[in-house]
């Protein structure tokens, strides 16, 4: 087995080995651009891993994890544009240093792009990845649209919003694993283990992601810090307080979300501070370890070796413990 760090290496530098800037340059640099930023290579590296787990060589798995990392991104530039987000990962927006129209553009050639790589598959290999990735990227859209109406749902209740971060993230998650396990020819029992244990895993870094969006460093973040309340996202956080606040300071929590001030830092800092009072920072520091100790007892039940299970947790409290 190699370490999390030499998978992340071997793929970018196959990532780098691609040429995905050609004619028209307007299309294809934004691509380039987007995949360029570098990110966490999370989804790839768990499709990597995930094949020599299984047995199998991870390169192997190369074009899989490199399908799954331009769908991702490729989520992020459309997410980015209805979020009308200036920053990503440190950097400008492909919106904001294109236009719009390219961003749009840029995105639907990059989901293209993503399927065309299944097709260095062998048939049967072709068709379960296939499958899986069509599956997973209509649930990706059906959580984007549940996030977005979200913003305008003064009802919105835990379970529902546990169910759009599932779709919108947890399932990408938990297809790279799945993905590896196709490519290495696990059996269907593993293949479902593999995913049931990324499912859960992709929750917790979703709430990691919701907490360190109002909690984080903005130097390690990489985001716009409070972005999620300056949209007025009904994250975890945000429920939570409303759950467990009192009925004035639901209200205030209520009113905050429902102006947009041209000077959000105190806006931002208002909601903090009932996030804290309200002890839903902890409440969701909770969520995050429950639904990492939900994977770690799937990954129990897979018929891997003992060392191969001790990765896997390993990759599960770096996610839990992150700080970007």
């Amino acid at each position: 087995m190699h370490s999390i760090s030499e998978y992340r290496e071997e793929f970018v530098a196959y990532l780098n080995s691609k040429k995905l800037t050609k004619e028209p340059r307007n299309l294809y640099e934004p691509i380039s651009y987007i995949l360029s930023l570098g990110g966490k290579r999370l989804r790839p590296v768990l499709v990597l891993m995930t094949a020599e787990i299984f047995n199998s060589q991870y390169k192997k798995a190369l074009d899989a994890a490199l399908a799954i990392e331009v769908f991702h991104n490729f989520s992020l530039v459309h997410d980015d544009i209805m979020d009308d987000a200036p920053v990503r990962r440190g950097k400008v927006t492909v919106h904001e240093k294109w236009d719009i129209n390219t961003g749009i553009l840029s995105g639907d050639a990059m989901l293209i792009i993503a399927y065309q790589l299944f097709e260095n598959y062998e048939p049967l290999v072709f068709r379960e990845l296939a499958k899986l990735f069509s599956k997973t990227a209509l649930e990706v859209c059906e959580g984007q649209q549940y996030d977005v109406d979200f913003e305008t749902r003064d009802d919105v209740m835990l379970p529902e919003y546990l169910k759009m971060i599932e779709y919108k993230t947890a399932v990408l998650v938990a297809a790279a694993l799945k993905m590896g396990a196709i490519v290495a020819g696990a059996s269907a029992t593993d293949q479902e283990h593999m995913y049931d244990f990324g499912l859960n895993l992709g929750i917790a870094f979703q709430l990691q992601d919701d907490y360190l969006d109002v909690f984080g460093d903005p130097k390690t973040f990489g985001k716009q810090v409070g972005g999620d309340i300056i949209e007025n996202k009904k994250t975890y956080l945000y429920l939570k307080a409303m759950n467990s606040g009192s009925e004035a300071t639901s209200k205030e929590l209520e009113h905050l979300y429902s102006i947009q001030p041209v000077e959000t830092e105190a806006k931002v800092n208002a909601v903090r501070s009932i996030f804290k009072k309200t002890k839903a920072d902890e409440a969701t520091q909770n969520a995050i370890a429950d639904y990492t100790e939900k994977a770690f007892k799937v990954l129990e039940k897979i018929d891997i070796q003992e060392q191969k299970k001790k990765l896997l947790r390993t990759f599960g409290e770096n996610l839990m413990n992150r700080t970007v």
